[in-house]
Parts: structure tokens; sequence; C-alpha cells
């Protein structure tokens, strides 16, 4: 059996994990297109898990302000549809990649950064420690189904971008 984490402190684990991977997709020194699936398949198993599992939760708590975590969905598709365009570009290292790619990074960190700065201190501040333990274990659950199910490929990203419409 796993150990027992704060979902606060996995989600913030993927946040850090993601600005490797967006160094990574920067650097010439690097498999580009390999961060780039590696994010991708975080990013969408990462979102999906929150949206299932820990959104919801989190909007039953007073004092947790709904729409942050609303705002957070609308964040996460946009994160998304960033995500898909850089990954229908032909040629890793284009002018067209260093588009896509800044106008992913500019997305996704912002979003981070709200986040951490307003659900995640929410959660902090209202959710008792026990239900972040639980939050923890069933986000980790939602995120490994998501990655078994191989979702770092632009068909399975492509489909999470259409669905949220």
């Amino acid at each position: 059996m796993s150990e027992a984490r704060d979902v606060v402190a996995v989600i913030l684990e993927d946040h850090r994990t993601m600005e490797e991977l967006l160094r990574r997709m920067r650097s010439v020194e690097e498999d580009r297109g390999a961060a780039l699936r590696d994010f991708a398949a975080l990013l969408i198993a990462h979102g999906e898990a929150e949206e299932a599992e820990v959104y919801p939760a989190l909007k039953r708590f007073r004092n947790v302000d709904n729409e942050e975590v609303e705002h957070g969905e609308e964040e996460h598709h946009e994160g998304n549809e960033a995500l898909l365009a850089l990954m229908e570009v032909e040629e890793v290292g284009s002018d067209e990649w260093d588009e896509k790619l800044e106008e992913l990074a500019t997305a996704v960190t912002h979003h981070l950064d709200e986040e951490e700065r307003t659900i995640l201190n929410g959660a902090r501040e209202n959710v008792p420690d026990k239900r972040r333990t639980e939050l923890g274990r069933v986000f980790l659950r939602d995120r490994e189904k998501h990655l078994k199910a191989d979702c770092r490929h632009i068909d399975s990203v492509r489909a999470v971008v259409v669905g949220a419409h």
C-alpha cells in the first residue's frame, strides 16, 4: 500500500515537475519531444484527477472559494488547448514551436501560481489534515489511471480538449 500523502503536497510536487519539464522543452540540449510527451501525460492526468476528485470535494468546504475552483477548471482547459496547439507543431525547435511553447508556458505557469495562492491555500486553511490525506490518496489513484491509459498522445489530448467544450 502506498504512503498516505497530503493532496496539497502531491499537487505541489506535480507543479514543480511541470515547471522542470517546461525548462527541458526550452533547452536545445534536451530531448524536447520526450519532455513534451512527459509534460502532456502529467498535465492531462493531473488536471483530470483534480477535476474528478479534488475540486468537487473542495467545493463542499465552507470558506473554500468555489469561484476560484471553477476558474481553475477554466484554466485547465486553456492549458490543455495550448498543449494541443504545441503538439500539433510539426518541427520541434521551429519558430512556431517556440511561439506555441511560450503560449503553453504562460497558460500553465499562470494557473500554477493562481492555484497555489488561492485553491491550495484555501485547502490548507479550511480542510482538515485527515481529509487532505484522503484526497491525496484518491487524487493519486485517479492520476495513475490516466497515466496508465497513456494520455501523452495527441489523440488523448485532443479528446480531453474536445470533451471540455
